[in-house]
C-alpha cells in the first residue's frame, strides 16, 4: 500500500470499509485549526514546574499508547481540553484517531530502541505490517517542545514531521503535528458531520442498488416486484419470483444503514396502444433517516426515470417534489 507521509485525517468512520492492514494516511484538511491561530500567550502562562518526563519520552509514551490502541494512556498524552474531548468520543472515533498517529489499521506491539547514532525509535508491529518512527532531538522553548520525527518508507524517501509538545501541570502533552493544531472538540464536531455525510453516501447508493433490481427483476419476468421482499435472497432451492435473490436481505426487508426504505408501484397514465399494461407500470422508492440527526438529515427519492431527489425532510418521507440531486 502506497504512503504519503505521516497525517492524521478526518476520519469518517462510521461506514468505512478499511483493508486490514495498512492504513494509507489522507490529508489533514477538515478535523484541524491551523498552528498560527494559537495563542501563545496561554502556553507562555503554563506552569513552571520542573519536567517529570522529558519530550521524547512524552512523544514514544503516546506514539506507544496508539500502537496499542489504548484509549486511556493515549487521552493522558493529551492536554487536559482535548483528553477531555476525546475521552467522550464514540470509541471508534478514539480508535481511528490513535491508527492515524501510527499509520496501522490494527492494534499493534510497540517495540522502543535507540540506534547507534542515539536517535529513539518508537516500532510498531501489527499481525500484517510494521511501521517505525525515528524521533530526532528534542528543541524546548520554555513551555513549548519541538521534536522532529522521521518516519522511513521502503523505496522512497522519508518522510519527516515535527511534533508539538506544551508543559501542562509539570508534563509533556501533544499539541501540534507539523503546523496543525490538535484541536480534538472541533474535530468532533466535523467528524460528526463526515459521519453524517457517509451515512447519506451509504443510502445513495443503497437506493440505486434496489432500483437497478427492481429493473433486473422485471427485464427477467416480465413484471416489477409487488413488494422488496420478492427482491431478497432466495431459498435453498432457488431464486423465483417471491426471492429473486437480487438484494442482501436488510435491503430487501427495507431496512439497512441506519435508513428505512419504501418501494411503491406507479401505475402509467399511459402506454402505447397494445402494450401490456403490466410492462409499462413505473416505480418510486423512497428512504429517510431512522433516527434524525444521528444516522442521516437528507430523505431520498428515485423512481424509474433514474432522476434522484431529496432534501433536509425532518425525517419525513422524500417524493418527486423535491430537489434534484446531481446529473440524474
Amino acid at each position: 500500500m502506497s504512503r504519503t507521509g505521516f497525517s492524521l485525517s478526518a476520519f469518517p468512520m462510521s461506514q468505512a470499509k478499511i483493508k486490514t492492514g495498512r492504513l494509507k494516511p489522507v490529508p489533514l484538511v477538515l478535523a484541524v485549526i491551523f498552528l498560527f491561530t494559537f495563542n501563545a500567550t496561554a502556553i507562555h502562562a503554563q506552569s513552571q514546574q520542573p519536567m517529570t518526563t522529558p519530550p521524547e519520552t512524552a512523544l514514544s509514551d503516546a506514539l506507544s499508547a496508539a500502537c496499542r490502541q489504548d484509549s486511556p494512556a493515549f487521552g493522558n498524552s493529551l492536554t487536559a481540553d482535548n483528553g477531555a474531548a476525546f475521552r467522550t468520543l464514540p470509541s471508534p472515533q478514539r480508535t481511528a484517531m490513535m491508527k492515524r498517529f501510527v499509520l496501522l489499521e490494527e492494534p499493534g506491539r510497540p517495540l522502543l530502541s535507540t540506534s547507534n547514532s542515539g536517535q529513539r525509535i518508537v516500532r510498531c508491529e501489527s499481525p500484517s505490517f510494521t511501521t517505525e518512527m525515528r524521533l530526532g532531538a528534542a528543541k524546548v522553548r520554555e513551555n513549548l517542545a519541538f521534536i522532529p520525527m522521521e518516519i522511513p518508507i521502503t523505496g522512497e524517501e522519508p518522510r519527516s514531521v515535527t511534533v508539538g509538545l506544551v508543559r501542562e501541570a509539570g508534563n509533556w502533552k501533544l499539541l501540534s503535528v507539523g503546523l496543525i493544531l490538535l484541536d480534538v472538540p472541533a474535530m468532533a464536531k466535523q467528524w460528526a458531520q463526515a459521519d453524517l455525510d457517509a451515512n447519506e453516501d451509504i443510502a445513495i447508493a443503497d437506493l440505486r442498488s434496489v432500483a437497478a433490481a427492481a429493473n433486473a427483476y422485471r427485464n427477467a419476468y416480465g413484471i416489477l416486484p409487488e413488494t422488496l421482499a420478492a427482491l431478497g435472497p432466495p431459498p435453498a432451492d432457488g431464486v423465483s419470483p417471491d426471492a429473486a435473490g437480487l438484494l442482501d436481505a436488510a435491503l430487501a426487508a427495507g431496512d439497512k444503514d441506519g435508513y428505512t426504505f419504501r418501494y411503491a408501484i406507479v401505475p402509467a397514465t399511459d402506454f402505447a396502444p397494445g402494450e401490456d399494461s403490466g410492462k409499462a407500470v413505473n416505480f418510486s422508492i423512497a428512504c429517510s433517516p431512522k433516527e434524525y440527526g444521528k444516522m442521516g438529515r437528507r430523505s431520498f427519492f428515485l423512481d424509474s426515470s433514474g432522476i434522484l431527489r431529496g432534501a433536509d425532510k425532518k425525517g419525513g418521507i422524500a417524493d418527486r417534489t423535491d430537489p434534484r440531486i446531481g446529473p440524474s
